[in-house]
């Protein structure tokens, strides 16, 4: 669904057609339900801020202003829920996100199950750093990089500058971009070794050593 159509469905649930939240859950759960996973790291309390961000989103339909873009708007409900939620509770470790069955390594031997084994290391690799960032500064990230939000768009939900998300998102990709290539050359390590095949191994580089020729000191 295009972002007009999506809006002119929040116009007609705000002014009490009920039919129009069946559209609007629809076209926007699988979105707030992404964002607040990357957000908590956990699919299970991802699916209770969902639903909570959506009694939000009905209890304050009536406030929401007609002909404005209603992904800003939800995205900003989505991420009070969780930063309330934060407030109250530490997460539990043990609701952490489950690797992706899609990105695990197969079975059998060969080149697709290594270059999956590969792709399930890196996506491990940005989930930790993401988990590991600043709230800030992950906020910034997913909603520009995975939500698609622009930085303008980005700043509403944030409720900062736009220079300041441009700057929080920078740092985030900045560290993926450090983790992701150490987990990249550690893999080409792996693969093809460290040793350099121009270079003689075990020791130091043999010198040559010039013996004398047979007839004398002075040669032949």
């Amino acid at each position: 669904m295009d972002e007009s159509s999506l809006n002119g469905a929040m116009d007609r649930y705000a002014c009490g057609d009920s039919a129009a939240f069946r559209v609007l859950h629809a076209a926007l759960h699988p979105r707030i339900f992404a964002f607040l996973v990357r957000l908590s790291g956990s699919t299970t309390l991802a699916d209770d801020l969902t639903q909570e961000t959506f009694l939000r989103l009905h209890r304050a339909r009536a406030t929401f202003a007609a002909g404005g873009a209603v992904l800003p708007w939800v995205y900003t409900i989505a991420r009070n829920v969780h930063l309330d939620h934060a407030r109250s509770r530490r997460l539990r470790q043990e609701e952490r996100l489950p690797s992706d069955p899609s990105l695990e390594p197969l079975d059998g031997r060969g080149d697709d199950a290594e270059d999956l084994a590969i792709a399930s290391q890196m996506a491990h690799t940005v989930e930790r750093v993401l988990a590991s960032l600043p709230a800030t500064q992950r906020e910034a990230f997913v909603l520009i990089r995975y939500e698609g939000l622009s930085v303008q768009e980005a700043a509403a939900v944030l409720g900062i500058t736009e220079t300041a998300v441009k700057l929080r998102a920078f740092r985030a990709y900045e560290a993926l971009r450090a983790e992701l290539g150490a987990a990249r050359q550690a893999n080409d390590t792996k693969q093809h070794g460290t040793a350099d095949p121009a270079k003689p191994t075990g020791g130091e580089p043999r010198r040559s050593v010039r013996r004398p020729r047979s007839g004398g000191p002075h040669g032949a």
